[in-house]
């Protein structure tokens, strides 16, 4: 027996056409909100920071961590090889300048500065010694000359008698003449002796003189080795606080080997490490600031070190008027560094956009406060609090700076 068939709907004859002809409106649709405007996110207004670009004092500068150091550290060293003999200060202790930190033996040093002592000795003894013979020697050459002088002056009155007798006739010509040259040698033998004393003073100043010089080097020389028994005394070098003390009792150092620290604490400066991006920028001189408890304290840039490290640098900034009271070695605090002058420009705050738009647009709110669209912006210099806007804004116009991470590529931003 035939089964009846049932008819089928006229829609499922026609079902492919009528998916094909929805699947088209669909894309009219699609194609339709793409070309007016793109796609739209409804998103809360609450839980978005929504800031204005003004026209305010721009001020580029770097924020960066900074940990107080005390303004010097003073290493010591060893001027003397020695055991140590005893340690007198402890760590941590303050100094003054010149007090004992610790002392130092060497039995070779003290032999070496005996030794010395004898040798001066020696000298002083052997300039005393010369001198005396030579002041013996003087004196016996003014007794000759004076006896010469005394028989000199004897014959030129025995010569004068002699001319007179032979004038008389009493004496004859060859006893005249015998006279004369007995007057004349003797003359010119006081002439020599005369001379001769004139140059022993002048020898005898200049050998003077060349004894006394070798005696003071040698009495130099036995300053110095003294001198360095002053150097197994070790001292501090100035007021601090002796930081540490590397070596024991009875331990072998050597000559200029590192025994001990001493910092000084009369003023303090703060140590930083900035990116290499700003190693151009930071030069000796740049004021800086901290802030604590709502109070600004002034500092000032006194080193840079030009050596890059792991991409960073190292500067020293010191306090240019009071520094915190509760200031310690080993404290951190934010520091800002100015790069410049203050600037008027437009300005807006600090934002998470930056990291999904890399600077290039924002989302700018109409004036209805309702809705916000992609705005393409050009940001020039920054700050930790703002960024410079170059280009894209206007005073007055207020832009979304955070929540980039959840608005996907939303080109528009309905707010509830």
């Amino acid at each position: 027996m035939d089964k009846p068939i049932a008819k089928k709907p006229v829609y499922y004859r026609y079902r492919w056409h009528i998916a094909g002809g929805v699947a088209f409106v669909a894309l009219l649709v699609y194609v339709g909100i793409a070309a007016s405007g793109g796609r739209k996110l409804r998103t809360e207004a609450e839980n978005l920071i929504i800031g204005e670009a003004t026209s305010d004092k721009f001020l580029e500068y770097v924020d960066v961590e900074g940990v107080v150091q005390p303004i010097l550290t003073i290493q010591i060293n060893a001027r003397e090889a020695g055991s140590v003999d005893r340690i007198i200060a402890e760590e941590g202790t303050m100094m003054s300048k010149g007090d004992t930190i610790l002392t130092l033996s060497n039995p070779d040093l003290i032999r070496t500065i005996e030794d010395q002592q004898d040798e001066w000795e020696k000298q002083l003894i052997s300039y005393q010694e010369k001198e005396i013979e030579m002041e013996q020697k003087s004196i016996d050459l003014q007794q000759k000359t004076l006896e010469t002088t005394y028989e000199l002056n004897r014959l030129k009155k025995s010569y004068a008698l002699d001319e007179e007798e032979f004038h008389m006739g009493v004496k004859s010509k060859a006893q005249l003449e015998v006279a004369r040259d007995e007057f004349d040698y003797k003359t010119r033998s006081t002439a020599l002796q005369l001379e001769g004393l004139r140059h022993d003073s002048a020898a005898t100043i200049l050998r003077r003189e060349l004894m006394k010089n070798d005696l003071e080097r040698e009495r130099k020389k036995f300053d110095r080795a003294r001198e360095r028994m002053e150097d197994l005394i070790v001292r501090a070098p100035l007021s601090g606080q002796l930081s540490f003390v590397k070596v024991t009792p009875g331990q072998q150092v050597q000559s200029t080997e590192a025994i001990a620290e001493v910092k000084v604490l009369d003023q303090f400066k703060i140590h930083t490490s900035l990116s290499e991006y700003y190693i151009d920028r930071i030069t000796t001189g740049l004021p800086a600031t901290i802030t604590w408890q709502s109070k600004k304290f002034p500092l000032r840039i006194t080193k840079v070190v030009p050596e890059v490290k792991d991409r960073n640098f190292d500067v020293d900034l010191v306090f240019t008027e009071a520094s915190p009271e509760n200031v310690r070695i080993g404290k951190s605090f934010r520091v800002q560094i100015e790069l410049g002058q203050p600037e008027e420009a437009l300005v807006i705050p600090r934002g998470d956009f930056f990291q999904t738009t890399g600077g290039q647009w924002i989302y700018k709110l109409n004036e209805s406060g309702t809705k916000a669209r992609k705005t393409p912006i050009s940001i020039g210099r920054q700050n930790p609090q703002q960024y410079e806007i170059t280009g894209g804004l206007q005073p007055g116009d207020k832009v979304i700076v955070t929540g980039y991470s959840t608005f996907g590529d939303a080109e528009e931003l309905i707010l509830k």
